[in-house]
């Protein structure tokens, strides 16, 4: 009788939380390390709070550096994300907000486990001239 795999947690904000913990790091540090990777100072330890407590799913360009920093397969953290989108209600989008479908990404945006994208987070903005 071969052993089995242990079994993946369903959702992805226990997922994360106990990675993190696994590390021995704080949600500080976690921000912290997810923003020197992927180059954008702009996860706070509240956000990643958030993802835990699953109020919020990161996107794809969050997912990937997750993946990265807390050294989890990126196809764990999509299946994950998955199942903790389907539990979770969507909320309408009010005026001015445009609700994106599934798999939609930010313009400009790349990241580590998306087609043609770079391991450096971020895309190019334009500059306003004057």
């Amino acid at each position: 009788m071969t052993p089995h795999p242990p079994p993946r947690p369903a959702q992805l904000g226990p997922l994360l939380a106990h990675r993190r913990l696994a590390l021995g790091w704080s949600q500080r540090r976690t921000a912290a390390e997810l923003c020197a990777a992927a180059g954008v100072p702009t996860v706070s330890r509240h956000e990643v709070s958030r993802w835990e407590r699953q109020r919020r799913v990161p996107g794809g360009f969050w997912l990937g550096w997750l993946a990265v920093v807390l050294d989890v397969p990126l196809v764990v953290l999509t299946g994950a994300a998955t199942a903790s989108r389907r539990a979770t209600p969507t909320r309408a989008g009010g005026p001015g907000r445009r609700v994106a479908g599934p798999g939609a990404r930010p313009a400009g945006r790349t990241g580590p486990g998306r087609p043609g994208g770079s391991t450096r987070g971020g895309g190019a903005r334009a500059s306003a001239t004057g």
